[in-house]
This record gives structure tokens, sequence and C-alpha cells, in this order.
């Protein structure tokens, strides 16, 4: 079975819009312009060609993603390609192909973040309870400049 990842690096083109199934399960989707340039070897001009994509992701993402993103913003997004089709009221065939969304983070090339981290909680919204904390070992391993009992961010 062929594996379907793809990792895309551009620009917001809209604010993601957040929405919520009938049981209640969020849901996130927005556009990225991924560009790319090249210097054409016989004009020595710039030429750029532009893909634009939708992205759609679920649950505490979605809700991450409608509180931190906002249009214009450089993200890095890795997920799967779906395809979505459906009929349209004048029984017209549509269908899309779509980014979903399994990791999305902002783009450190030219700028910088900060990250908060949110709790996890068992109530409400559907989250998972946070795991019980292993109990720490004696020594971290070699290198990773945090100890097994800290968070590594």
């Amino acid at each position: 079975m062929a594996d379907n990842t793809v990792t895309v690096v551009g620009n917001l083109t809209r604010d993601p819009e957040l929405r919520f199934t009938p049981s209640g399960q969020a849901n996130a989707s927005f556009g990225i312009a991924v560009n790319r340039r090249w210097q054409n070897r016989q004009t020595q001009d710039w030429e750029e060609q532009v893909s634009y994509f939708n992205v759609v992701c679920w649950r505490e993402m979605a809700e991450n993603v409608a509180e931190s993103l906002t249009k214009g913003m450089r993200i890095v997004v890795t997920g799967r390609l779906e395809q979505r089709s459906w009929e349209t009221k004048e029984g017209d065939k549509r269908s899309v192909v779509e980014i979903s969304a399994d990791e999305i983070g902002p783009s450190l090339r030219w700028a910088s973040a900060q990250v908060t981290r949110n709790e996890r909680s068992d109530g409400g919204g559907g989250r998972p309870a946070p795991r019980p904390a292993a109990a720490p070992r004696n020594e971290p391993p070699a290198g990773a400049g945090y100890g097994y009992d800290e968070e590594p961010f």
C-alpha cells in the first residue's frame, strides 16, 4: 500500500474557519498558498508559480489553529491528501482534494514564535485525560538537555 503523506510550507490565504459537528467535534479549514520561485537561466528573470491548497484539521488541533493562526502567516503543514465528493442542490457532482492535517506549526525561517502548551483535561470537548507521569529515571540520555521528569519544551 502506498504511503500518502504530504508536507507543504506556505502562507495562509484566509483566517481559519472553526466549525463544530452536531456531536460537538471541532473542525477548522483554511487555505494555504505555496510559492515556488526560480531564476530563468536564459533571461535571468525571476519567475514564480503559486499553488493553492485547502487544509482541514480536527479536534484540539482545530481549536488551536483557530486560536493561533491568521491570514498571511507562514506555516508548515504535514498530512495526507483526501478527496471528498458531493452533489449540489442542482444535481451537479463536485469533488475536491484537500490536505487533512496531522501536524501544523509556524515556519521559523523568517519569524519567531512562542509556544504555549495547552493543558489536557478529561472533561468536556472529548479531550483525553493526561497520561500519568512515568517514574523519573536516574539519568537523562546524553545530550538531551532535560531530565526524564521535565517537558522537552
